[in-house]
């Protein structure tokens, strides 16, 4: 059994009595069957059923699994992801590098070249959109607004007959 320290971090796990505890450690090791466990902490199959179910119980398993897997194997994949950045094969080095900026916190899971431009280009579009919407507001004596949307993402040999159509509709109005 790995032994964890007390520390507010893992109270999830600690807050828990004994037998749910060790309950907690047996399952992570994963050595036992369910009957085996509930034998081994005195209780009835069905209550380690009832106590999976149980948030506290699984906050508690959360707790103590990010405990071990921080103390017993965080140094060693840190370790084997930098050996990985000699690689012979270049995707084999870029996948470590990426796992290791995306740990420093400093690369998203989310994050790709194509999906930040994307995002540029939107916010982009989405400050001239504000831009003329307030020129509209200042000049417009109407009281009539008027925004035309563009995509450039789109291609030039569009039908625009319906956008012709509209626009005659607005002059009714």
């Amino acid at each position: 059994m790995t032994e964890v320290h007390k520390n507010s971090q893992y109270d999830g796990f600690y807050s828990l009595d004994k037998p749910r505890r060790d309950a907690i450690v047996m399952l992570f090791e994963d050595e036992l069957n369910d009957e085996q466990i509930a034998e081994n902490v005195n209780r009835t199959r069905r209550t380690l059923a009832k106590w999976k179910n149980d948030p506290k119980f699984k906050k508690g398993q959360d707790a103590y699994k990010h405990v071990v897997i921080k103390k017993d194997y965080e140094s060693n994949a840190i370790r084997k992801l930098n050996s990985l950045l000699s690689a012979r094969s270049e995707m084999v080095q870029l996948q470590a590098a990426n796992s290791i900026l995306k740990l420093s916190g400093m690369l998203s899971d989310n994050s790709t070249p194509e999906l930040d431009k994307a995002k540029i280009r939107k916010a982009n579009a989405e400050a001239d959109i504000a831009e003329q919407k307030a020129k509209l507001l200042k000049n417009d004596k109407t009281g009539i607004t008027k925004i035309v949307f563009t995509d450039d993402m789109k291609s030039d040999k569009e039908n625009d007959t319906d956008q012709k159509r509209d626009e005659s509709d607005g002059a009714n109005t």
